[in-house]
């Protein structure tokens, strides 16, 4: 009779393992345990069975197994936002949303991604840009931007011209600018001197200069003032 609660002792923390080690730590995982392969709404588990975070699940375009942390295509949620809320993430994983800094540079200490990026017209023309190497550093540098292996689906490159800094929001600047680029093109990004992409900017309707640079904009594509209609970012690990 003793010998019951010796190896409860022993069960628990091996089944509290197996458990934690079929916990998916991002759309890739799911895609290989869910034969469905439906792109939604999913659970994630960046560093383990206490950090679960929702994420939408792209599992068909390009191969699929894509974990989207970025994204616009209604202008339902306000993208003007200080460093904590893009650090701990904002928005309805089921529409526009931002997955996190935090998130970011954890699972890029967990696996070599790649990234994939969206975007979509108001005439309803669709391209997009592949880099084969992605990855967010750590907080304390600034969560530095890590991209390379630029791969054209017809967008162009508007992004390796951030790779290597450090993202900025209006209340924190960690730009190469002399200004705050955040306050000058009302959105939060890895900022340069200051962008060729603009995707957490106002979200507008196609072409408008009213206020110069300051729309969702991916310039190697449609050029400075057009606002895309759609954008999303995403990451699955490098094949």
């Amino acid at each position: 009779m003793q010998l019951l609660p010796a190896l409860l002792l022993f069960l628990v923390p091996l089944l509290s393992s197996c458990a934690a080690f079929l916990l998916p730590l991002d759309c890739s995982d799911i895609y290989k345990q869910d034969t469905r392969r439906l792109s939604g709404v999913y659970t994630i588990y960046p560093i383990g069975p206490l950090s679960g975070v929702q994420v939408f699940c792209d599992m068909t375009s390009l191969g699929g197994q894509w974990t989207v942390f970025q994204r616009r295509m209604d202008g339902s949620v306000n993208f003007y936002r200080p460093w904590a809320y893009y650090k701990l993430g904002f928005g309805n994983v089921a529409g526009e949303y931002w997955l996190g800094l935090g998130n970011l540079s954890l699972l890029s200490q967990k696996k070599r991604f790649e990234l994939l990026v969206i975007m979509e017209d108001f005439e309803g023309h669709t391209v997009y840009a592949r880099y084969r190497w992605f990855g967010v550093g750590p907080e304390s540098l600034g969560y530095p931007l890590r991209v390379s292996g630029f791969i054209d689906g017809g967008a162009g490159d508007s992004l390796s011209y951030h790779n290597g800094h450090k993202f900025s929001t209006f209340d924190i600047d960690l730009d190469s600018y002399l200004l705050n680029c955040a306050k000058l093109f009302l959105g939060g990004f890895w900022y340069n001197n200051c962008h060729r992409t603009n995707p957490n900017g106002v979200y507008r309707w196609g072409p408008d200069d009213t206020i110069n640079s300051v729309g969702v904009e991916w310039s190697t594509w449609k050029g400075r003032n057009y606002s895309l209609k759609a954008i999303s970012f995403m990451m699955r690990p490098a094949q």
